[in-house]
């Protein structure tokens, strides 16, 4: 009979992704059979209770405090790991190398003293505490760019009124994804200066896009994030109207593309009034959305991401070959780490009249439930809440991906997997390596894996070598994430 223990550090923060990978390295000990590290928030209690990791000691864990829980066979096994994990906590951070160290200010107003001439702020901290911290930048003079979710609508739309009125630009709630004068922020790719602006609701449609811009030759001026629900009718679209206005009046950016999931029915009409008064070729790509047939000339609407960046370079090739096309048996399975691409994969999926689930259903698909049977093709968003909640994003922390991908690779009603490996700066540094970990886990005989890679040669993983990397496992590698479910829908029918 197996052996719990828990054990708490009493108002003690760690960051999620330090707190998983020290879990694994516990987990991996002998005679451990399973250990978690989490912050003792009322969620994550429960996901511990329900895997059977919670004791007595950590349900009257304080919000502030951090949980350590280990499972085993033994008594001494647990001594052993709860001893580990107090060593690798309590280490001192760095070695004293007897150099000086640079000054990292803690608050907006320290890093303010250090440079005067600051005009952003990057807001990185748990929900509760990030619209007070976007407030102070505002009333400091900064713009915001608010990487913080779990942030309330009713928040997001004071703090952008507040902006608005200051003439500053909030950028979030929930904004993966920046470039601002060539400067990538959070989960962004090294691509070239360029003409091409994009605004975009999705971190990782911007990633798309932007690195698909890069691959055909074309640059990025800037790309602006706005956060998913700002072109919901409650938000009405604030920040999306402001950085058109920023890049209208850019004058290195010639052609703006804006990217985003359908907007609310209001907020859509007030945008297309606007954009008439833009005297710069866009392109709008509402993933999902009919074609609209009330936008100025100067306007063209993309299908897919892809093709919204071959409308902004204007041209009419695609790099590369794909391979050709095989007839395969079974359900497709898509495992994504990109929202926005597990959603793009759905309509090309539905246009061609394949059923589509997913956690993160568009227009005609239908909702994905753990367990349910195969009538449809499933398309999981990993990075929704039901997957992260208590741990990393799944673009931090690709084994999140583990579990889901060794099931699928083992499930005989699955014929093709599809699967995006997003690169760039704040994502990890090998996912493709993560990736071909679980396959060779699989068994021998295993269905078609397809998968694209959103990433540059300049990125810190290389977008070539990660490439390589799943080639070497029997992966096909296509030429974007549009085309690798273009792929996976001619080689199942």
């Amino acid at each position: 009979m197996s052996m719990l223990a828990n054990r708490i550090k009493r108002s003690f923060y760690l960051d999620s992704v330090a707190l998983m990978r020290l879990s694994r390295e516990l987990s991996d000990l002998s005679g451990i059979d399973d250990a978690a590290l989490m912050m003792a928030s009322e969620t994550n209690k429960e996901i511990l209770a329900a895997a059977n990791m919670l004791d007595d000691a950590g349900r009257q864990a304080a919000a502030n405090d951090l949980i350590i829980a280990v499972r085993g066979q033994q008594q001494a096994s647990l001594v052993r790991a709860l001893a580990q994990a107090e060593t690798r906590l309590t280490a001192p951070k760095a070695a004293n190398t007897g150099t000086t160290v640079k000054h990292r200010p803690r608050s907006v107003r320290g890093a303010l003293k250090t440079n005067e001439h600051l005009n952003l702020a990057l807001i990185s901290v748990p929900g509760s505490y990030a619209a007070a911290e976007a407030r102070k930048a505002l009333r400091s003079g900064l713009n915001a760019m608010v990487f913080s979710d779990n942030v309330s609508i009713e928040q997001e739309i004071a703090l952008k009124q507040e902006a608005a009125a200051r003439d500053l630009l909030v950028m979030g709630p929930d904004c993966g994804t920046a470039i601002i004068d060539g400067v990538p922020l959070a989960f962004a790719n090294k691509v070239p200066r360029g003409s091409i602006g994009i605004i975009g609701a999705s971190g990782t449609g911007i990633q798309e896009v932007s690195c698909l811009i890069a691959h055909w030759g074309g640059g990025v001026s800037h790309a602006i994030g706005t956060g998913g629900r700002d072109l919901n009718d409650r938000v009405g679209g604030t920040t999306t109207h402001q950085a058109l206005d920023r890049l209208q009046r850019d004058p290195a950016t010639k052609t703006i593309v804006i990217i985003s999931k359908p907007p609310g029915s209001t907020v859509a009409g007030s945008l297309v009034q606007r954009l008439h008064s833009i005297d710069k070729p866009i392109v709008l790509c509402f993933l999902g959305m009919p074609a609209m047939d009330v936008l100025p000339a100067h306007c063209q609407q993309a299908a897919t991401l892809e093709e919204a960046a071959l409308l902004a370079l204007k041209t009419d090739g695609i790099a590369g070959q794909q391979p050709d096309a095989m007839h395969v048996d079974g359900q497709i399975m898509g495992l994504f780490a990109g929202g926005t691409l597990c959603a793009e994969a759905q309509f090309v999926l539905l246009e061609a009249g394949l059923s589509v689930a997913s956690n993160a259903p568009i227009e005609r698909a239908t909702a994905w439930q753990p367990g349910g049977n195969h009538q449809a093709h499933s398309l999981i968003d990993l990075g929704a809440d039901e997957f992260t909640a208590g741990r990393p994003h799944p673009m931090i922390e690709p084994y999140v991906r583990h579990d889901p991908l060794l099931a699928a690779l083992n499930d005989p009603e699955i014929g093709i997997i599809l699967l995006d490996c997003v690169l760039g700066y704040g994502s990890h540094q090998d996912p493709a390596g993560a990736i071909a970990e679980t396959i060779k886990a699989g068994p021998e005989t295993q269905p078609l894996i397809i998968a694209s890679v959103t990433g540059t040669d300049a990125d810190p993983q290389n977008a070539q070598k990660q490439a390589e990397t799943l080639r070497s496992m029997g992966v096909l590698v296509a030429g974007s994430n549009a085309q690798a479910a273009r792929l996976a829908v001619a080689c199942h029918q």
